[in-house]
């Protein structure tokens, strides 16, 4: 079984007076999985209501291996959809749920039991083929609304936030066990998700969308570590954003064209960040740093490398989690800056940074980031 390249040029669609689609493009390669990200109604289950056939597009192209696919109805797309709330029969055994889209094509009998024992297997419900949908866990629930779906062999698989329902425990071992299912069968795989951390998790590409419009498509080290706007920013992961002005810019000696740049930050001061984008003095720009990025310590830091930042500020809040502490740090009696410290390894004695404490923060200007024109807010 093999997956289909599927190109979206161009689509725009409306209801009513509201732009659920704004020209929409991607491209996705066959046997990706393919993340469609973004808030509510931000028109990721509208684009994959188009592509499934279930809407009908204002204007563009969905094609499918280069051959248009929008005159076709659902079922001759060769796409099946996979469904939040499962969509399963209740009064039919696992077994007769699964069999359906074979019963309805009157293939063999024979035939049909042998392919419902494969993709029983497949979802490691082989156990469970007699019982009805009103017996089982969410999870298994969506193994068979998974079986079903891929047993019409189609090319792409839709699906449209199937996890959302289950728990948070349940959901991470369903998305480990739909990510080792897309890497047996090649499917492409489509997935409409609002969750960031699935989407980091399983995708080989994503594209993050808001207000009908796509703002970034990349691998998830792209979307995390470079991302194009502050929305993105912001949606995928925690970050701290600022606005500020280039104060001077200076080519770096390497092979790669680089840039150190220093910037002035109304609610920090001074910050250096390195940047592979040309950009001039007094340009305005917005700039990120990750929490994970920023260390902390108590210790005053010994003067080293230049092309380190350093502040000084109070603990304001600290979120103890376990695995790791969140600090929000009080910096020029005003500005709250995020860090996450990492816990790895045993402490007998408890946090060794608490509330009120003065610290240190520093982090490299290679893990900071300048996103764009300053007020870029999408």
């Amino acid at each position: 079984m093999i997956g289909s390249d599927v190109a979206i040029e161009g689509i725009f669609k409306s209801f009513g007076g509201f732009k659920a689609l704004n020209g929409v493009s991607l491209a996705i390669q066959k046997g990706e999985f393919f993340s469609l990200l973004g808030p509510s109604g931000c028109g990721k289950t509208t684009l994959l209501r188009i592509i499934a056939g279930f809407e009908s597009p204002d204007s563009g192209a969905v094609t499918f291996d280069g051959a248009d696919v929008l005159g076709f109805p659902p079922n001759r797309r060769q796409a099946n959809t996979v469904f939040q709330n499962y969509a399963l029969f209740p009064h039919l055994t696992v077994f007769e749920n699964v069999a359906f889209p074979l019963r309805l094509k009157k293939k063999p009998k024979e035939q049909i039991t042998a392919k419902v024992k494969d993709y029983l297997k497949l979802v490691q419900l082989e156990a469970h083929a007699g019982k009805k949908p009103n017996q089982l866990s969410g999870g298994q629930k969506q193994r068979v609304a998974i079986a079903r779906a891929l047993i019409n062999e189609p090319r792409v698989l839709l699906l449209d936030e199937p996890l959302s329902a289950l728990d948070a425990k349940l959901r991470q071992h369903m998305l480990i066990e739909l990510d080792q299912i897309h890497d047996k069968i090649g499917v492409t795989f489509i997935y409409v998700t609002h969750d960031q951390q699935e989407a980091l998790s399983v995708s080989d590409h994503i594209a993050v969308m808001d207000q009908g419009d796509v703002l970034q498509v990349g691998t998830p080290h792209e979307i995390y570590e470079s991302p194009a706007t502050s929305f993105v920013a912001r949606f995928i992961g925690e970050t701290n954003l600022y606005d500020g002005r280039v104060l001077s810019v200076e080519k770096l000696p390497r092979e790669e064209t680089e840039y150190m740049v220093e910037l002035d930050i109304a609610e920090l001061g001074r910050v250096k960040v390195t940047t592979v984008d040309e950009v001039s003095v007094d340009q305005k720009v917005s700039f990120t740093v990750r929490p994970e990025k920023i260390k902390i310590s108590t210790d005053k830091p010994v003067s080293g490398r230049g092309d380190i930042n350093h502040f000084q500020g109070v603990v304001d809040e600290p979120i103890y989690s376990g695995f790791q502490t969140k600090f929000y740090v009080k910096v020029n009696n005003t500005t709250l800056i995020r860090v996450i410290k990492q816990h790895a390894n045993y402490s007998d004695e408890g946090p060794d940074i608490i509330w009120k404490d003065s610290v240190y923060l520093s982090w490299s200007a290679n893990d900071g980031y300048i996103l764009g024109i300053q007020g870029d807010r999408k």
